[in-house]
């Protein structure tokens, strides 16, 4: 796959995630557990409640490898789509693209997928229930978790791209990705050599597609999908682990949380991340600000916190 970046595309480059497209690669994950075995924590927690959801369209659709119907998972229009919004997109879906596009799908089983191009209309919209009921018994309870994970890489990434430019950025993203200043070549199965269509790139980070890359272009927004960083510590129970002097200096919770700040995280992930409620980790985050150990930035209509250099050496020799 080649993209060419003129100067305006470049200058257009947003990150998102998309708890959409998270939940429709997690059907790849349950199909195939052994190549996302990092994943079998929740393929273990949720496979017994599958019982009771009919997800053999989705699976059609959805195949273990391959292609996937791109309408199930539209580029984010918003840097922090929410599930609800997402999804109404999936309803409103074009039925004609969504039938050419289900006819692209390979290697499903193909009386499933018949009922859905025997009517494509009725098709939409049942997928889209089936997402729905999907993502409220499967997946609902964890996407705070992810989305720590997500948000994480997306505030690292963004100020990589802030001060190295696009080739540093690309540089560090995945070696199926090279950028030559021009062209942007990704090492995937496409034959397709293209320039981008004026309204920049979409880079979205994913867990549950790990540890690949993915796109996605015309007729939808360019959009490069790349393993997010971290995804090995996605699963760990609980905050990170506090030394017991740094627990007495500060106390367990706070010594917590600005150990937790090695990356730089906003309230309610990092609630997510210490079983705490966002008040409590609100308090604590505001103790460590006074104390000069962590200052809060604005990202968006977001403020995340980091450590200060203060912060970062009273962790580092408490370590």
């Amino acid at each position: 796959m080649t993209w060419t970046l003129k100067p305006e595309d470049v200058a257009r480059i947003r990150f998102a995630f998309s708890p959409l497209w998270e939940l429709v690669a997690s059907l790849r994950t349950l199909q195939g557990p052994a190549r996302q075995s990092i994943h079998l924590p929740w393929i273990k927690c949720v496979r017994p409640r599958l019982a009771g959801l009919d997800l053999a369209e989705l699976f059609a659709l959805v195949p273990p490898t391959g292609y996937l119907a791109d309408f199930l998972t539209p580029p984010p229009d918003t840097p922090l789509p929410d599930f609800a919004a997402e999804l109404d997109r999936v309803r409103r879906a074009s039925p004609e693209r969504a039938l050419v596009e289900a006819r692209t799908v390979a290697g499903a089983d193909r009386a499933v997928l018949d009922r859905f191009v025997s009517d494509p209309v009725a098709g939409v919209a049942r997928v889209a229930d089936a997402l729905e009921a999907y993502w409220e018994t499967c997946f609902a309870e964890f996407w705070p978790r992810v989305y720590g994970l997500l948000e994480r890489d997306v505030l690292r990434r963004s100020r990589q791209l802030a001060q190295g430019g696009a080739r540093e950025l690309f540089a560090g993203l995945d070696p199926a990705v090279e950028w030559t200043g021009e062209h942007l070549y990704v090492d995937r199965p496409w034959c397709l050599v293209s320039e981008l269509h004026g309204d920049g790139l979409v880079l979205v980070p994913s867990a549950f597609y790990w540890p690949s890359v993915a796109v996605m272009s015309a007729p939808y927004q360019s959009m490069l999908v790349y393993p997010v960083q971290g995804v090995g510590t996605l699963w760990e129970q609980g905050p990170p682990p506090a030394p017991a002097a740094l627990s007495a200096l500060l106390g367990r919770s706070r010594a917590q949380i600005l150990l937790a700040l090695a990356e730089p995280s906003t309230t309610t992930a990092l609630a997510g991340r210490m079983s705490l409620t966002p008040g409590a980790v609100s308090q604590h985050l505001g103790v460590l600000s006074d104390g000069g150990l962590a200052v809060g930035m604005r990202v968006g209509k977001q403020v995340v916190y980091r450590r200060t250099p203060i912060g970062d050496a009273l962790a580092s020799n408490s370590a």
